[in-house]
């Protein structure tokens, strides 16, 4: 398996090209991967540095009295989202926006992918999807700007995730021994800034507020954009356009997509659990945890830093253990990967709603217990999300494969929306109750997944 480590996921290999670009190298590799890398860099350090704020800020300070009046267009929105949902409360309404906003973010690129590649050319796709992000979280230090500020985000997200990856897989031949580690390369620094992003984002709103961290991501988002185009000679130039015949899918072939979708709500039920992490868990710590660290306290937002930090610590152990397992003919096949991905997220859900039997009173849990919490469900994400994307980039058809990885991205969309709408019962339940559902939710998505996984691995010509 590549290791595919970050908390997000990129287009497939098969929609990049076996032409690379020829422009000089840097420490072995083509410079354009600097310049890709580093923009990728900074495009994670602005999201997942507005994505650790954003439900806090809603909650706490936006979605009051005295600041819900300023933002423009609300009013409409609101009413045309209780249509769907009801009445929501303050925080029921702060992790519905969310929900739609990470569903949104996760949905687009399939969108932007194809802008780039049949429309706007992907170069051109990216600088505008950058450019787009930087507005936006600018937009973000204005409660009158918040609507207009989302749908910019998530316009250049789509633009610039759908398209940056397929760029990277443009500078190598497909069998160049450099491609592995180049993507490493490229997945450290998605790391890395997922990593740093809510370090950086949480101290600023600690010290001077909401909008410098909200501003901080937008300087990050500008300089990925400059770093892009700084290194525009040096990046792939976009392919021509070619006409490509429609052809009609075998028998065979429509059974492998009929049972891939219908893998899809067995994924959802992952991202919704995954999904709930970057929502709601934010107010729980908040609520919950015991946050002090000798005088000082811990920012929220910290939190999901260290969630980051889990998956790149545990990559490399994990790797080396499957290769131990297949050295003795013991490795699980990916279904069986994805199966245990999902009960060991479960059962880390489960160490959160355990956490009210150990310390039932407001701010009394530990830290410790939410730092064990995202190392063990570090590994259930490991064990599930590269594994996933990799199945349906290798096992759909030829003629349909990106359209299928797409279909893949739909489970990380509804995710998003259905973590946002069982987010309201935070408030109305107890924190054990709420947990317990969300582990009840992945865990089924795990035991569902072993009882199909022999019909499946037929169907999709997997081996054992």
């Amino acid at each position: 398996m590549t290791q595919l480590s970050g908390r997000d996921l990129a287009m497939p290999s098969s929609r990049m090209s076996a032409r690379p670009a020829a422009r000089g190298e840097l420490l072995g590799h083509p410079r354009g991967l600097g310049y890709i890398a580093g923009t990728e860099l900074w495009e994670r350090i602005s999201f997942h540095g507005m994505q650790a704020l954003l439900l806090l800020y809603m909650v706490g300070e936006l979605l009051r009295p005295g600041h819900i009046e300023h933002i423009l267009g609300f009013g409409g929105f609101r009413s045309a989202l209780e249509l769907v949902t009801g009445r929501l409360s303050v925080q029921a309404l702060a992790s519905q926006i969310f929900g739609l906003y990470i569903g949104f973010v996760y949905l687009m690129p399939v969108i932007g992918g194809a802008l780039g590649d049949r429309l706007i050319g992907r170069r051109r796709a990216v600088a505008l999807g950058a450019l787009s992000m930087t507005i936006g979280h600018f937009c973000m230090a204005f409660e009158a700007t918040f609507l207009i500020a989302l749908l910019l985000l998530v316009i250049g997200a789509g633009l610039l995730r759908g398209n940056l990856i397929s760029q990277l897989g443009e500078l190598y031949a497909r069998d160049d021994p450099r491609r592995e580690s180049g993507f490493q390369i490229y997945y450290s620094m998605l790391n890395s800034g997922a990593f740093v992003a809510p370090l950086v984002t949480g101290a600023l709103e600690a010290r001077f507020g909401w909008h410098y961290g909200f501003g901080f991501a937008g300087i990050g988002m500008l300089l990925g954009l400059l770093i892009y185009r700084t290194g525009r000679a040096y990046i792939p130039a976009d392919l021509a356009r070619r006409e490509t015949r429609a052809r009609r899918l075998s028998a065979s072939e429509r059974r492998v997509v009929f049972f891939m979708a219908s893998m899809l709500p067995l994924l959802t039920a992952f991202w919704v659990a995954q999904s709930q992490i970057w929502n709601t868990y934010n107010l729980w710590a908040r609520d919950h945890l015991d946050l002090m660290v000798g005088a000082h306290q811990l920012p929220v937002p910290w939190l999901q830093a260290i969630d980051s930090l889990a998956v790149i610590v545990l990559v490399a152990p994990i790797l080396r253990f499957w290769r131990w397992q297949q050295a003795r003919g013991q490795e699980p096949d990916d279904l069986a990967k994805m199966a245990i991905g999902c009960l060991l997220f479960g059962l880390a859900v489960a160490w959160l709603a355990a956490s009210q039997l150990v310390a039932p009173d407001p701010g009394t849990v530990p830290l410790s217990w939410a730092i064990a919490y995202h190392f063990f469900s570090g590994v259930g994400y490991i064990y599930f999300a590269p594994t996933a994307i990799a199945v349906f980039s290798r096992s759909a058809p030829a003629a349909v494969n990106a359209s299928m990885v797409g279909i893949y991205y739909l489970s990380m969309f509804a995710g998003g929306i259905i973590c946002g709408r069982i987010g309201g019962l935070y408030e109305q339940v107890s924190a054990g109750r709420f947990w317990s559902l969300h582990a009840v939710i992945v865990s089924a998505g795990g035991v569902a997944l072993l009882l199909v996984a022999p019909r499946l691995r037929r169907e999709l010509g997997m081996r054992r």
